[in-house]
């Protein structure tokens, strides 16, 4: 880590948080924020119009500041040329508000907004770091691991260019989840049980087409047992309720859940995407799972994302290449028929989670800025009320 100046013990410390529009980047940036206030820092989060969309679960007293930035990925050749303008612009603009109201701290999440405040860092040699979600760093967390003083990772291993050292601190993940953190699994046996599937965003309609016939196809001594929360996407959703009652299954079909982590913890087996977050609950709740990563993330990193749950025998990993109405159907037999694998699968799970990753992260914050254990207090928490956020989280983070 590069050297810095200690916290100036006459100002309440500044973390600056910088994330961009997407809930897996903006739902860990959120529970640090948390952590921080706690601590007695002041915390700014540098985002854009569309991060914005995700504040409303912060905690109010989180200062948000909207910024310019631009990404080479949408617009037409005129848009794409402009674009090393705008983010000059940005990184300029955020580096007079620092040296106005300097950081002890930056932090980036990822996403094309992180860029003005992590450029604006390296420009005035501020303490900076990054974290990333996912088993392949993104796009702007590669550009910066150089340039940093950390990397800390969500999902380990993690593919690091060569030179930089990685610190696996875990993804951190909701209050809603931290508060059914190893909740009691009840294996699969002769009596109601639950089964997650959680869709409903862009890459979740192989799962719409999928996994109801595969219910269909599992035997009768089984199906009439069970009870589906299935989160598909509005124009799926008509379809697949349809297919579900003319085939006399209990279900339950919606465009998001509100209440996934109550879902998660009393479901039997949790069928998903393998996005960072979704990946990150099912440990920290402890729950079997097929995983069916989406074959257009970048660099596959959702298949490296499942990794971990896969070689801990928690989860059993479907590639979109292989997968089936009868590959699927096989997978669920392998946990709801087997109780005792299925609770193995739960331990296993809760084995390889990172409840507490907010506060390895945390941790990392206070080192970068020279603060021992003495010089941050508890404060009382905000009370967080889950809102229109939670349908962003839940259309953006746990179904890609």
């Amino acid at each position: 880590m590069a050297q810095h100046g200690g916290p100036d013990q006459g100002r309440q410390p500044l973390l600056v948080i910088a994330a961009g529009g997407t809930g897996g980047h903006m739902f860990p940036a959120q529970a640090l924020a948390e952590i921080m206030l706690r601590r007695g820092w002041r915390v700014k989060l540098s985002t854009d119009a569309r991060g914005a969309r995700y504040t409303g679960g912060f905690p109010h007293s989180t200062e948000i500041e909207e910024v310019s930035s631009a990404t080479f990925a949408r617009g037409g050749l005129i848009a794409k040329a402009m674009v090393p303008l705008r983010i000059a612009k940005g990184v300029l603009s955020m580096a007079r508000r620092f040296r106005r109201d300097r950081p002890n701290v930056v932090v980036g999440f990822g996403g094309y907004p992180s860029i003005p405040a992590l450029g604006a860092a390296r420009l005035l040699k501020l303490p900076a770091m990054i974290h990333e979600q996912n088993g392949v760093l993104g796009k702007v967390n590669e550009k910066f691991a150089h340039k940093v003083d950390a990397v800390a990772c969500g999902t380990w291993p993690t593919r690091l260019p060569e030179g930089v050292e990685g610190i696996p601190v875990g993804n951190p993940v909701r209050s809603a989840v931290r508060e059914r953190a190893g909740a009691g699994y009840i294996p699969p046996g002769d009596y109601p049980m639950s089964l997650l599937v959680i869709g409903g965003s862009q890459g979740a309609r192989i799962l719409s087409d999928v996994v109801p016939p595969a219910i269909e196809r599992l035997p009768m001594e089984l199906l009439r047992h069970l009870r589906i929360s299935h989160q598909a996407r509005d124009e799926d959703g008509e379809r697949v309720a349809k297919f579900y009652y003319e085939h006399g299954i209990d279900a339950e079909v919606q465009p998001f859940f509100n209440d996934v982590p109550a879902r998660m913890s009393e479901a039997q087996l949790v069928i998903s995407r393998s996005g960072a977050s979704s990946v990150a609950d099912i440990s920290v709740i402890g729950r079997p799972s097929i995983l069916i990563p989406y074959a257009a993330a970048l660099a596959d990193h959702q298949t490296v994302n499942a990794q971990g749950l896969v070689d801990a025998g928690a989860a059993i990993r479907i590639p979109e290449s292989k997968l089936s109405v009868e590959a699927m159907t096989e997978a669920m037999m392998a946990v709801l028929c087997n109780p005792e694998g299925a609770a193995q699968m739960s331990r296993a799970a809760l084995s390889v989670s990172h409840p507490d990753a907010a506060l390895g992260l945390a941790q990392m914050v206070e080192e970068l800025a020279g603060f021992g254990s003495d010089d941050t207090y508890d404060a009382e928490p905000e009370a967080y009320e889950p809102g229109d956020e939670e349908q962003a989280y839940e259309q953006e983070t746990g179904q890609r």
